[in-house]
Parts: structure tokens; C-alpha cells; sequence
């Protein structure tokens, strides 16, 4: 009898290579992706990982190697025919469309396209529903997605790859603005595509996601492969110690501060518009307070209040112990607060403009006090947060979109350090980034306690809350529900999040 011939792997990557300019981006990848296999890539930003990825789904073209989907060689591959060969792709940023319902975003992936054709909206919302219904989200498919949280946002992207029926499945950081209910409702929707056949490259920068979810994990440094192994063979040390080539012994610093003054106290703040209510709490000198609470608890919102984005309109707010009201960025920014906010590539840098243009963008009163543009003096000051910070860039003339997420991430942090403040305001500070510009964010953030400013620390992470946080206030329905001591448990900060309580 004939042995049976193995099935060829969904996707075979060899020797594959990939320059941008001077920079080689991918020295000779190889990599394979089997059928009904969960295959982690891991590494630091800069690794390697979106470059391949844009590869299988037909944005860039490599230089050299070849690329095979079901044992056929692919080549030309644009992200049309990635599509009509069952590739699908879900990045970090939903790519929906802000003015069109959830039905419509969905039947713009699922119907094929036809001039002059009837549009049979009953049917289109009930796939779009049934799609929801099978990822156990619970939105409506006549709900516009600008009305949408980020979260939700990303489930529709989910059903959108779902019920593209891929084979092919691309996840870029899926669950970074996920709550642990929705990470859930993926981990299910993922280890489905896996029941049936389906393959899925799932990048992470949580490692803990990878042991709950991946058959194989591999981990990229550079653009090269540095191993591909199963995931029982290996440990969370081991892989970051293949990712940054280093031991990272304090990826939480110790607290070496002291609280000093109160620097900004919260008085029955709150803000009609955007759901803040009655909110009491004091930021003092030398202090990190997490702001931990499931999403929708209202912990962005409370930063955007302070900083004047939304004002609040009931309450006090008392700086050093006076009484001020704050009704714009630019009030907040000369009261000497600062926020750096949640979504980095929208509202923390500008991605076409330099380094030293976007680390100066908030200070423009101290680089040019008068009326005329001073460059040296604006690279000057860039050049020393760049050596302050340990921001990798080809200078501070590089394009911010040419940096690491979280070299973008430092920059954005750079810009509201410029403005000298005494309060800093961050909200997800390490969200996207890799392990070891997490661990230079977390000893940065400390260091500025440290020094004397008032931080408030807004993190889904729940670790990065229990490790940084001298104290910790929990949000729920707009409101502080509890303020705990740092070194809380998990399980008391979640039931609090919840309502539930919390046994002494």
C-alpha cells in the first residue's frame, strides 16, 4: 500500500529577504505555517515581524526567496490575490471605515463587487449579526462604527476575517485594547479557526498569550530567525532572552521614592459629557498612581477631563492647593499637566513629521520665544531628549514613522516632557510595545517619580498596575469605586472592577 503523501504546509516562507534603502529590514526568513496550527512570531519592534507579515499579505514584495501557499510557488503577489488565496489580515488599528454601519464595513469584505446591483440590506444585517453572534459580540449591526470603542471596533475586524471564511490568518496584536472578556471571545474564535484547518501567525508582545493560545513560537532579532520551537519546550525567560539577546532582570524597577507634596487633587470632579462623576483623589510628588477598571469604566475619559479635552463642569480641581479651572490642553499644559495619550499613531505623534518637529510640537514658547523658527535650537533640544531618553533614530531629522513603536512611543513622551510639567497624565504608555522598550518605558516613568512629578499611570495590564503603582484607584461606571495600596492582588483590583467584594 501506497503511503499516504503529507499535506503540504497553508504557507512556506524560504531564505526571504527584504531592504528599504540602506536599511535591511529581513536577512533570509524561513518559516512555515501548518494546517490547524496557532504559530506565534515574536520580537522586539524593529524585529522583522510587520515587514513579513505586509509580505504574506501582498503589500511589499521581497527582494529575494520565495514564498509558497499550498505547496505553489506565489509570485507578484498583490493583497488582492493574498485575499482569493485565503489570506486575511488583522492589524493592531481597525482599518473601518468611521461613517459606515458595522453591516456595511463587514459587506464591504464579503460581497464581491458589481455595478448596478441591488443591495439586499435585510440579508446584509443578518450576516453581519450572525457573524457578531459567532464571535459573541454583542453589537448591532445597524450601529455606526464611529460610535464604536477601540475594542469593538476590533471584534468587527474579527468577523470580518471570520466570515471571509480565510484559511490564512494574520493577527497583529489582536487583543492590545481588549478586555479580558473579549480576549475570550477571541481565544475561542481563534482556537475555531484552528478546529478547522486553518492557520493562524499570531503576533503578541504578551507573552502570556502565547502559552495559552500557540502551537509554535518563533522569535525573530534583527530581521533574522532566531528559532522556531515547539511552545511546551519553551519558558518566558527563554523567549525574551532570544528576543533581546539580554537578561531583563528589572522589567518592573523597585520603588526607590518618596511621596512628597500633593501636587493635584480631584474634588468631586466630573464631566456630563463624557460619564466622569464625583471623582476624589490626590496626586502627590515622587508617586505613581495605576488607574486600573475594565474598559467603558471611564479611566480615559477621567484623563481627557483633567487635561481639559472634555472639561469637567462640576467639582474642583486644585493644583499645589488653589483652586483652578481647566478648559483647554493649552491651560492644562501652562498649569504644568501633561497628558500622553492612548492611541499613539492618532493623537501622540505625527507620523510624517521628524523627531526633533514632534518633540517640540507642545513647547513652542520655549524653542521659539520670538516670532521667527530657531532649527538649531529645536534639534538641540530633541538631541537631548533623544540621549535622555534612549530613543533610536537616524537623527532627530528621521521621520517619525520610520521608529519602532516604542521609539515612537518615547518620542511622544518627549514632547510633553518639553513642557517641563509637574503632573503626567499616561494613558496605556507601553500598549503595542515590545518587552525591552516596555522595560526602558517602566524604569523612565519611575525615574520621573523619582525626580518629582506626579504620575498617573492608566494601564489594561494588569501586572504593569500591580508592579509600578505606589497606589492604586479603581474605576467603574465613571467613578473611583476603591483606592487600594500598591502590591494589591490581582484578584482584589478585578473585584473591584466588578463591583464585587472584596474580602479584608
Amino acid at each position: 500500500m501506497t503511503p499516504r503523501k503529507p499535506m503540504p504546509p497553508l504557507l512556506q516562507l524560504n531564505a526571504v529577504t527584504k531592504s528599504f534603502e540602506a536599511v535591511r529590514a529581513l536577512k533570509g526568513i524561513s518559516f512555515d505555517l501548518q494546517p490547524g496550527e496557532v504559530h506565534a512570531l515574536l520580537g522586539e519592534n524593529g524585529a522583522g515581524k510587520s515587514t513579513l507579515i505586509k509580505i504574506i499579505a501582498g503589500a511589499h514584495r521581497p527582494d529575494s526567496g520565495s514564498l509558497e501557499i499550498d505547496g505553489h510557488t506565489v509570485r507578484q503577489l498583490t493583497p488582492a490575490a493574498a485575499r482569493r488565496l485565503g489570506v486575511a489580515c488583522l492589524y493592531q488599528q481597525p482599518a473601518l471605515f468611521p461613517d459606515l454601519t458595522v453591516a456595511e464595513n463587514i459587506a464591504l469584505r464579503l460581497e464581491p463587487p458589481a455595478p448596478l446591483r441591488r443591495v439586499a440590506w435585510s440579508a446584509r444585517r443578518d450576516r453581519a449579526a450572525e457573524s457578531l453572534r459567532h464571535l459573541g459580540a454583542d453589537i448591532q449591526p445597524d450601529t455606526e462604527v464611529r460610535r464604536l470603542s477601540m475594542p469593538e471596533q476590533q471584534l468587527v475586524e474579527i468577523a470580518c476575517a471570520l466570515g471571509t471564511g480565510a484559511r490564512i490568518v494574520l493577527m497583529d496584536e489582536p487583543t492590545a485594547s481588549l478586555t479580558q472578556t473579549e480576549q475570550a471571545m477571541l481565544f475561542a474564535a481563534v482556537r475555531g479557526l484552528r478546529s478547522r484547518g486553518a492557520g493562524v501567525i499570531y503576533i503578541t508582545h504578551r507573552l502570556e498569550e502565547i502559552f495559552a493560545l500557540a502551537d509554535r513560537v518563533t522569535v525573530l532579532r534583527d530581521g533574522e530567525t532566531v528559532g522556531t520551537n515547539p511552545v511546551s519546550d519553551v519558558t518566558e525567560v527563554s523567549l525574551i532572552h532570544q528576543m533581546v539577546g539580554r537578561d531583563l532582570a528589572e522589567a518592573y524597577p523597585p520603588d526607590e521614592g518618596t511621596q512628597g507634596v500633593c501636587r493635584l487633587a480631584l474634588r468631586q470632579l466630573g464631566c456630563a459629557a463624557s460619564g466622569v462623576r464625583e471623582v476624589s483623589l490626590d496626586f502627590h510628588a515622587g508617586e505613581i498612581v495605576g488607574l486600573a477598571g475594565l474598559v467603558g469604566a471611564g479611566r480615559t475619559e477621567l484623563t481627557q477631563a483633567v487635561f481639559g479635552i472634555t472639561p469637567a463642569d462640576s467639582g474642583a480641581l486644585l493644583l499645589h492647593g488653589e483652586r483652578v479651572q481647566i478648559r483647554s490642553p493649552a491651560e492644562a499644559i501652562e498649569h504644568g499637566i501633561a497628558l500622553l495619550p492612548e492611541d499613539r499613531r492618532r493623537h501622540g505623534v505625527i507620523l510624517e513629521m521628524s523627531v526633533a518637529a514632534n518633540m517640540t510640537l507642545a513647547s513652542h514658547g520655549r524653542v521659539f520665544p520670538g516670532i521667527w523658527l530657531r532649527p538649531r535650537a529645536e534639534r538641540a533640544l530633541a538631541l537631548e531628549f533623544m540621549r535622555e531618553l534612549a530613543v533610536r533614530a537616524a537623527g532627530p531629522e528621521a521621520p517619525v514613522h520610520s521608529l519602532s513603536g516604542g521609539n515612537q512611543q518615547k518620542v511622544a513622551l518627549a514632547r510633553w516632557l518639553a513642557t517641563q510639567p509637574d503632573v503626567l497624565l499616561l494613558d496605556e504608555p507601553t500598549q503595542g510595545v515590545d518587552v525591552g522598550a516596555k522595560a526602558e518605558i517602566h524604569k523612565l516613568i519611575r525615574a520621573l517619580a523619582k525626580a518629582g512629578k506626579a504620575v498617573l499611570l492608566v494601564s489594561s495590564d494588569l501586572s504593569e498596575i500591580l508592579a509600578m503603582s505606589d497606589r492604586i484607584a479603581v474605576m467603574r461606571g465613571g467613578t473611583i469605586v476603591r483606592v487600594l495600596p500598591g502590591r494589591s492582588t490581582a484578584q482584589t483590583v478585578m473585584a473591584a472592577a466588578l463591583g464585587q467584594p472584596i474580602e479584608p
